[in-house]
Order: structure tokens, then sequence, then C-alpha cells
């Protein structure tokens, strides 16, 4: 078959007659001007397994992303949905995705995520690769799909560890670390004080410390589309620092440890204990929590847990009516507590240490 004076495919078959091979020909001309036809004719079917593969060989290197994606990205793989051709994709077939995943327990996050990444995946394959995709088509079904409620925002989570639950983790780790390479205790009483991530607390480096100022830098913080090379500075508190301090220098990172092997170990801590539906993350909302049950206010939190904005925020802010601090009353005649006194009641309640570590009892306890 030929495209003005190139040759773009070729392929032959054999007849017993001219005529039956000349009337053969004819025929496929005419297939192969579709150019899905031509597409498959040429590299064979094109599933979407296909394709996401592709995707990870080409770019997971260059990219650097995050476990979480590589690990959505190979379960779609693997998924029946990943057998579908790719050049015949519907709507219909990924609404009906959709719907399987929600009847098998996934949450609407979860499934909106998988509409996300074969969106990614389509748009990469057609503008990179060439392949004749219609990303669009899964915008088409994204917009049923939330019409629908088979996908959403992903739930607020406000859990938090309750006193009895960290003395039970902090009782279990003291034990287990004895033996163990990672050190559990300090980790968790690390997160929680400093309101970092798993991730983010294995990629600490003692050169980005600043002892006078108190402060650390998170090298590639978490960003929705720059994530590398977005290096920030954050406030350690003093409880933070110390932990910090008296890990054994041996690498140039503070906790030279996998963030999939903390976790685990957090995991399987809350299993043998009976402690349910807690994550490692919800350290850091706790965390968050803590910082404004101090009395720091907003932008000064955010120094904290980098947190850009109030919306994202919030999100981790879980308060406890009874940690609210009191402030004085205010003098009669006067709506206003006194400018002074504002200043030293809020001083006061930084240079104080979080209520809830002190009720737990656990901060006086040698680590």
């Amino acid at each position: 078959m030929h495209h003005g004076k190139s040759l773009v495919h070729q392929e032959a078959k054999t007849f017993s007659r001219r005529a039956a091979a000349e009337k053969w020909a004819r025929a496929r001309e005419v297939e192969l001007e579709d150019p899905t036809a031509l597409v498959r004719a040429q590299d064979g079917d094109v599933t979407l397994a296909s394709l996401i593969r592709w995707y990870i060989d080409s770019f997971q290197s260059l990219s650097k992303w995050q476990r979480t994606k590589q690990c959505q990205l190979e379960f779609l793989e693997k998924h029946p949905i990943g057998q579908s051709d790719a050049l015949k994709l519907t709507p219909s077939a990924l609404i009906d995705h959709a719907r399987s995943r929600r009847a098998n327990g996934a949450g609407p996050a979860t499934v909106g995520n998988d509409l996300t990444w074969l969106s990614v995946v389509l748009r990469a394959a057609k503008s990179v690769k060439g392949v004749l995709v219609k990303p669009e088509v899964v915008e088409e079904a994204r917009t049923a799909c939330r019409e629908f409620r088979l996908i959403g925002k992903s739930r607020r989570r406000d859990r938090r560890p309750t006193l009895e639950e960290l003395k039970k983790l902090d009782d279990h780790f003291r034990r287990r670390d004895r033996r163990a390479r990672i050190p559990m205790l300090d980790i968790l009483w690390f997160a929680i004080h400093s309101a970092r991530r798993e991730s983010e607390i294995c990629r600490l480096e003692w050169n980005d410390n600043d002892a006078k100022a108190r402060t650390g830098l998170v090298r590639d913080a978490k960003h929705p589309t720059a994530k590398e090379g977005n290096h920030r500075r954050f406030k350690y508190t003093p409880e933070a620092w110390a932990i910090a301090e008296r890990q054994p220098k041996t690498s140039e990172y503070i906790f030279p440890y996998e963030p999939k092997s903390i976790c685990d170990a957090f995991t399987r801590a809350c299993h043998v204990l009976g402690i349910e539906n807690l994550r490692f993350h919800d350290m850091r909302h706790e965390a968050t929590s803590r910082l404004f049950e101090r009395g720091y206010q907003i932008h000064e939190v955010a120094q904290f847990t980098l947190h850009e904005s109030w919306n994202e925020l919030k999100r981790y802010t879980n308060l406890r009516p009874e940690k609210v601090r009191e402030l004085p009353e205010a003098v009669e005649g006067n709506t206003e507590v006194p400018r002074q006194k504002r200043r030293s009641t809020a001083r006061e309640a930084v240079n104080q240490p979080s209520a809830a570590v002190d009720q737990s009892g656990l901060q006086d306890r040698p680590h």
C-alpha cells in the first residue's frame, strides 16, 4: 500500500488464481484506508496493557514518580480492562470498568484515579508514540461516572490515634526495636512531632539541617505538577529536633530506611495490637492538629507542615474541643483582648508542650 510515493505497508497472501488475488488486494486496500486497521496490520492488536507497559518503561526513570502511581499503573496493566483494544476503546467500556470496580469495593476516588492514569497513558501514546487512540473517550466516561456517582473526591479522614493506642504502639515498638533494624519508636514520635510524610522522613539529610534556626529541608516536596526540584525548608519542633539529633550519623540521611518498610512495620503493629483503621499517614493529621492545639496560627503551622493553602491544611486538622486553649476574657466595654496580652498568651501557648503528649505520659519516657 502506497501513500504518495512512499510504501507504508505491504503484506502477501498466496492464491491459486490471479483474479482471486487481485480481488483480495483491492478489498484489502479498501480495509486499510481505515487508519486503525492500518495500525493493527502493522503492529498487531494494541491493548491498553501494552500501552501501559510502554508508558512505564519509557517514562518511569525520567519522571521518578511515586510508588502509588507505579502500583496503580501495574494494577491496570494486569486488570481485565488492560486486555481491551486501545484503538476501539469506548466510554461505555470505561463506565463498565468503573461499575465493576465499585461493586468490588473500590472507593469513588480510587476509581477516579483509574480514569486519570488511563487518560495519561492514552495521551502519551497518541502524542509520543503516534498511536491512533482517542484520549477524549476517557473524559466522556468521566463525565458520565460523575453523574452516576461512580467517582468522586476522597473522603476526608479525621482519624487520630487515641492516647491508649499511642501507649500500645509505644510499648510495642520499645520491645520490638531491641531486635529490629528500623527504630520505629523514634520514627513514630518523629512523625507525630514533625508532620512529615514517611517518604519525606526517609529523604531528610543531615547536611540540610540548620541547628541555629532549627530547620530542615524536604527535597522534592510533594507537588501536583512540579515535584522534582521542589525543595522546601521547614521548621522542626523541639521534640522532633531532639529525636533527629539522637540518630546515629552512619549515612547522609537521618533516617536511611525504605518508606514502604516503615508503613509495613506500622501496619503489622496495628494488626498485632488490634488497632483498627489507623494508618501511618494519620500521624501527619495528629501532628498538624497538635500544632494548632499548642496555639500556633495557620501561617505558623504551615511552616512546619509545608501546606501551601488553608484548603489543603484543614484536611489535616482535626481538633479536639477539650484541647482548645483558653483565652482571657475581654474587658467589659472592649470586645478585644489587649494586644500585648494576646501576644504573651500566644507566646506562652507556643512554649508549652502539647497537652495530648503531656496526658499520654509518653514523652517523659526515655527512648
